[in-house]
């Protein structure tokens, strides 16, 4: 070979060698620029059009009622999102969606034509759909798995359980009250290509050292829907604006039912107005009407400044302070304590509160827990309002002593109830039981709580045997009676203020009426308030029957047995017992039926009733099963004039 030739194929050579060093040279300055240089800028952009992340709502704890039945629940769902990018007949692929969501192709078609990279076409359908999704095998489209809230019982505690948003964040009730404990951690669903661009998502879990906790409370599913169903027909039957009613345990403070009606359904709470979100029973202040004459009764026995024999003048009905004159609803002469209580005689109570004193009066308001919160594990409770004693006129503090010109709410009265109830002691009102773990261990728990004594346990007993009295046939709460049982209680009918005069309405009234069953051992004191009633304004006459009714239903349920009443000489032995108002509190004694005369067969077994009505030649006609609640004729007829005997049972449950 020619040297010639030699030194033109090193040339080549090094020509070469040089132009891959140079093109080596440029992509590792680019690839340092890129890397290196731009990195931070560049980074977002790529792992943008690599994967992106979307965090997901996180689970929620279960709300369980005091039995064990879920009240609130996460249920997966599917959530439908897409890439329009990649999306190429987005016509076609809208039009396949719409036939399975059943929403306009149109609306779905201008979702997918959005210029963001990522889009949410549907969330929380139900799984059979996402499945539908899935098989239709849309490039661009994907399906998660997403939890959203259910509420089995519907209506069932709603305005106490309250709801959640869009991303499973309480709004309302407990779910916001407690939305801490209730969330679990989030998801974090990341969206990435492979290497020939097929999108796929992965979903995982964000440490948030965060877990998810259930609740277990202290209402009672059916009771709470009894209470519920009572309450929402009278409120209809009456045309009333709305209605409350509790149900509370007075020894320890739990809350077996809290119903307000007008309902709402949480599942889709959106449909509802906001003020038909509100928990009426702690957010709604209202003038408490003569059922704060048991209060005013109690603190007088406590302060002995009156005795339950003690004579006041109620002035025929009329009695005038100043240059305004109060009324009674019937013309009153002299009556005694007990009397003006049980017939709720304003100018009575006038009469007894001027003994006791409006600033004393007020101080025992305060220690009933009026005016000041109650402390229940609630958002938006109200403290209520007591004219202080420099602000408060002659009038003003007479009004006071028959429940006028101040405000209280359906739980704060419900708790100084229980005040009576209890022997004495204000609790604190609360409905969450428990906060359990996922593995059922217990985190948090609470416990009977006495906020302070109110009454010795001998006043309490005295002022329960004489609201004993407005349950019986003479008094105002005559309705609220139930058969078998001793109730105690008092009756309200408060004239509401027109927010346009700012003067008494003479048509809007809050009826009432709060009490406790049985009157020795208490289980329940119940709270009925109906607002606004357009038939009657009364309280024993509108309110007192959905005490009677829930009560009664409750105590079945419980299986509390009903109080054995015997009749002597032809007189029904609680009868006898009010005639005898001062008496001590414990149970009547069973003696011996007088012969001659039809026994009270209530509280008896069908087969006790059978066997005693056959002794006495009576043929008895039942009906039902369980205990004898009702029989036809009644106690205390004469046995000459009866043949048979019909009687009603009705199991405990």
């Amino acid at each position: 070979m020619k040297i010639k030739e030699k030194k033109w194929i090193r040339f080549r050579i090094y020509a070469v060698a040089a132009f891959f060093l140079l093109g080596l040279g440029t992509v590792w300055a680019r690839a340092y620029q890129l890397q290196v240089l731009e990195r931070e800028y560049l980074k977002p952009i790529a792992d943008d059009h690599i994967n992106r992340t979307t965090t997901l709502p996180s689970k929620r704890g279960t709300i369980y009622d005091r039995g064990g039945h879920e009240l609130a629940l996460s249920v997966e769902t599917g959530s439908l999102y897409a890439h329009p990018n990649r999306i190429e007949d987005k016509a076609d692929t809208a039009m396949r969606l719409s036939l399975v969501l059943g929403e306009r192709q149109d609306k779905v078609l201008n979702l997918l034509k959005s210029p963001r990279s990522f889009i949410w076409i549907v969330r929380r359908i139900p799984q059979e759909q996402a499945k539908q999704v899935k098989t239709l095998g849309l490039n661009g489209v994907g399906v998660v798995t997403e939890t959203r809230r259910y509420y089995p019982g519907r209506e069932i505690a709603s305005h106490l359980m309250g709801f959640v948003g869009l991303d499973n964040q309480g709004l309302e009730g407990l779910e916001a009250r407690h939305d801490r404990l209730l969330k679990g951690p989030e998801y974090r669903l990341t969206h990435m290509s492979d290497a020939l661009s097929r999108p796929f998502a992965i979903s995982s879990p964000i440490p948030s050292g965060r877990g998810m906790h259930n609740l277990i409370l202290t209402i009672d599913k059916d009771i709470q829907y009894k209470a519920q169903q009572v309450l929402k027909s009278v409120v209809y039957k009456t045309r009333a604006r709305a209605g409350h009613c509790l149900v509370v345990v007075p020894e320890t403070g739990e809350i077996l039912a809290m119903a307000v009606v007008p309902e709402f359904n949480p599942n889709i709470f959106s449909k509802y107005k906001p003020h038909q979100w509100r928990n009426r029973t702690i957010t709604d202040c209202f003038e408490p009407g003569s059922t704060i004459k048991a209060f005013l009764l109690a603190a007088c026995l406590e302060e002995s400044v009156a005795a339950p024999q003690t004579n006041f003048d109620c002035e025929q009905g009329e009695y005038k302070i100043g240059a305004h004159v109060v009324h009674d609803a019937h013309e009153f002469g002299v009556m005694s304590v007990s009397d003006i209580i049980a017939r709720s005689s304003n100018i009575g109570a006038i009469k007894i509160g001027q003994e006791l004193g409006y600033e004393k009066f007020c101080e025992y308001l305060r220690n009933f827990g009026f005016g000041s919160k109650t402390g229940v594990e609630l958002l938006g409770e109200r403290k209520g309002f007591i004219r202080s004693v420099k602000d408060a006129k002659p009038l003003d503090q007479c009004a006071l002593f028959f429940g006028q010109g101040l405000t209280t709410t359906s739980l704060q009265l419900t708790m100084a109830m229980a005040v009576i109830a209890n022997g004495g002691k204000l609790m604190r009102p609360y409905v969450v039981k428990a906060v359990v773990d996922d593995s059922g261990d217990v985190i948090e728990e609470t416990h009977p709580k006495i906020v302070r004594r109110i009454l010795s346990n001998e006043t309490a007993r005295k002022a329960a045997r004489i609201l004993e009295n407005v349950v019986s046939d003479k008094g105002t709460g005559a309705q609220a009676a139930i058969n078998g049982f001793r109730v105690a209680g008092k009756t309200g009918t408060a004239q509401k203020v027109d927010p346009t005069t700012k003067k008494y309405s003479g048509k809007k009234y809050v009826a009432t009426f709060v009490g406790f069953v049985p009157v020795r051992q208490p289980r329940f004191v119940i709270l009925a308030v109906v607002d606004e009633p357009q038939t009657t304004p009364y309280g024993g006459v509108v309110a007192a029957p959905v005490f009677s009714e829930v009560g009664e239903w409750s105590l079945n349920y419980f299986r509390v047995n009903p109080q054995l009443r015997v009749v002597t000489k032809g007189m029904d032995a609680q009868a006898d017992a009010e005639k005898r108002p001062y008496a001590d509190l414990e149970e009547e004694k069973p003696s011996k039926v007088m012969a001659g005369f039809l026994p009270d067969f209530r509280g008896l077994g069908m087969r006790e009733v059978l066997r005693k009505g056959r002794s006495l030649g009576l043929k008895v006609l039942p009906e039902g099963t369980g205990l004898a609640i009702k029989q036809m004729p009644g106690p205390g007829a004469p046995l000459q004039s009866v043949s048979k005997v019909e009687v009603m049972f009705r199991p405990p449950t």
